[in-house]
């Protein structure tokens, strides 16, 4: 599981990223825009809504069961869902968590 979830978090920052720098590259980083056109339609606005209650949910995990099962640099997974998204984040954690305990094992 230790692999999974690293090419998941591998997954996770180049996938999303892969559609957000083309669009840098041609819009700048004109904010307005990037918000206009996140919002654009209502499912866009579903779809957005749906990821911001996951990411929320999923920092809240991690602050939790991070200091449950003391997962060391747990923090970096909070980092990643902000900076990068719950895509990210999420298996980064599930990464550092498993390694965690497989390293632990005799």
């Amino acid at each position: 599981m230790v692999r999974f979830y690293l090419v998941l978090a591998v997954l996770g920052i180049l996938l999303p990223y892969g559609a957000f720098v083309p669009w840098v590259a041609t819009n700048g980083l004109d904010i307005g825009l990037f918000f206009g056109e996140a919002a654009a339609n209502p499912i866009s606005v579903f779809a957005w809504l749906d990821v911001l209650v996951a990411a929320i949910a999923l920092l809240g995990f991690i602050l939790v069961d991070g200091e449950r099962h003391k997962v060391k640099h747990r923090y970096f997974a909070v980092l990643g869902t902000l900076l990068v998204g719950v895509s990210f984040g999420l298996p980064l954690y599930l990464y550092l968590k498993e390694r965690q305990s497989f390293q632990s094992q005799p």
